[in-house]
């Protein structure tokens, strides 16, 4: 089969395709031919070698990928050669076929193509995951969303209005703002032009935020959290180390959660899926929430996907067609 590979780290010009063995299910597990996979900043960090994929893991990059179960492993049961799926994936969606631990395998939901559903998986277990089941939030509570239309920024947006809570966001343009306000987002900062402490505090403080920034937000998302408030950090792209106040952290009665999903036990990543499922795909089926796509192009051009990524010009997911 074709796939992605990483023979150096470096920039997207070491994404190099090549013929690789078929990938083989093990027991609990189906092999899928991919149809599309979708790019995260989680495949630019292990482009760079920052971000190596679990033990046991495909070594090639794609965290979710939709496709057609082409084989079944032994004792794999509710699912048949044929189903149109999408998945979860610790690695490996940057290919023409990957094995996929069953409780990591979803429906393609109602009323959304196969390559759509390639856009789905990761965005919503992480918004899932980290916004409603960790931080607990309520409806009437208020979230701000770094990266406001990000892959996943657009699916916060629409989970949590769905929801009825308030979601600020941050952005770095007035036409990225004028797209999360339409995605239901009830105000959109220009991080460049404007605190979003200042602006945040001044509606009464964030009762939950979801961070891609780690480092560089950290004194900043505390000052900004209302009394209560739960800080999820989920990225670093603003650095690994900085110092926490905990006198402002304490006045809050807030608290700190960093979370990753790829090397979570399959048996925690089975749990988050079969919420999404529950949680997640009904509003997905009906309509009410649908992936926010920038563009699709094909796998041989995956370099060229992740210089968009790299530069943030995009809305939404860029996807990768691969069959």
């Amino acid at each position: 089969m074709q796939a992605v590979t990483l023979p150096s780290y470096g920039g997207p010009e070491v994404l190099t395709l090549a013929t690789v063995p078929d990938p083989v299910p093990g027991p609990g597990a189906v092999l899928v031919d991919v149809a599309a996979t979708a790019v995260n900043r989680a495949d630019l960090l292990q482009r760079q070698g920052l971000y190596p994929p679990p033990p046991g893991a495909s070594p090639y990059p794609g965290l979710e990928c939709s496709g057609v179960i082409s084989a079944l492993g032994e004792g794999v049961a509710g699912w048949s050669v044929g189903d149109e799926v999408c998945a979860l994936l610790a690695g490996g969606g940057y290919a023409e076929k990957v094995a996929v631990p069953v409780g990591q395998l979803l429906p393609v939901p109602a009323g959304v193509s196969l390559v759509e559903a390639a856009a789905l998986p990761e965005v919503a277990c992480t918004v899932w995951s980290n916004v409603f089941q960790l931080a607990g939030l309520q409806p009437g509570e208020r979230l701000l969303v770094h990266g406001g239309t990000s892959g996943i920024g657009t699916m916060a947006i629409q989970l949590a209005t769905r929801h009825g809570a308030e979601v600020v966001v941050t952005v770095g343009s007035a036409e990225k703002a004028e797209r999360a306000l339409e995605l239901g987002a009830a105000k959109a900062v220009l991080y460049k032009e404007a605190d979003f402490v200042t602006e945040v505090v001044g509606l009464g403080g964030a009762d939950v935020i979801l961070d891609n920034m780690g480092a560089s937000y950290l004194a900043r998302n505390v000052k900004a959290l209302a009394v209560g408030g739960r800080l999820m950090i989920i990225g670093m792209q603003g650095g690994m180390q900085a110092e926490l106040d905990l006198g402002t952290l304490m006045s809050r009665r807030a608290a700190v959660h960093a979370t990753s999903l790829r090397a979570r036990p399959m048996a925690e990543k089975a749990g988050i899926v079969s919420a999404v499922l529950a949680g997640v795909w009904p509003a997905v089926g009906a309509g009410e929430v649908k992936p926010v796509i920038d563009r699709v192009l094909p796998l041989a051009q995956v370099a060229e996907a992740h210089r968009l990524i790299e530069e943030s010009r995009h809305v939404g997911k860029i996807v990768l067609t691969v069959g």
